[in-house]
């Protein structure tokens, strides 16, 4: 058993304010996508503002199309089975496009302490350490990930990433 949990962020910047009516298929899904979260295997914790998602939450106060979202999982495999197994997550993010811009750094993961809940604060700075200095033990991705602070193993570069 490890002493630690990975974190991860993703952000997305709406096309469109994130209450427009063209929203309305990512926002009539959020709900539904959530519970799932909830309930599969390895989830932790999950970032919630107003309402049972993060979508009020301002990670940038100037940028209010900016959505965030922060998870923590026991482990990446469980995380990446309900990222790009799970076919509701899935069939949103077919869609992405359809609400979303293109961002080309938009999740980074880390190795949190088991009990720790991050910050979106925490959350960004590991976005822009990634941004700085690419995958590193204290901000990775899906692709190229490192083992956790115990030694816990990486894991292998996984099939979806690729």
């Amino acid at each position: 058993m490890t002493g630690f949990h990975i974190a991860q962020i993703n952000i997305a910047r709406f096309v469109k304010p994130k209450d427009h009516p063209d929203n309305a298929g990512f926002m009539d899904a959020l709900d539904h996508v959530n519970a799932q979260a909830d309930g599969a295997p390895g989830f932790i914790w999950r970032l919630v503002g107003e309402g049972n998602d993060a979508i009020s939450i301002d990670a940038i106060p100037d940028d209010p199309r900016l959505a965030v979202n922060m998870s923590v999982w026991t482990d990446i495999e469980a995380l990446a089975a309900f990222v790009y197994r799970n076919p509701d997550h899935l069939a949103i993010m077919r869609r992405r496009r359809e609400w979303l811009e293109q961002m080309d750094l938009y999740q980074a993961l880390w190795w949190v302490p088991v009990g720790h809940v991050p910050t979106v604060a925490e959350g960004m700075a590991r976005l822009q350490l990634l941004s700085l200095k690419g995958p590193t033990a204290e901000a990775f991705t899906f692709r190229q990930n490192f083992a956790a602070p115990d030694g816990t193993p990486a894991s292998p570069i996984l099939d979806e990433c690729a």
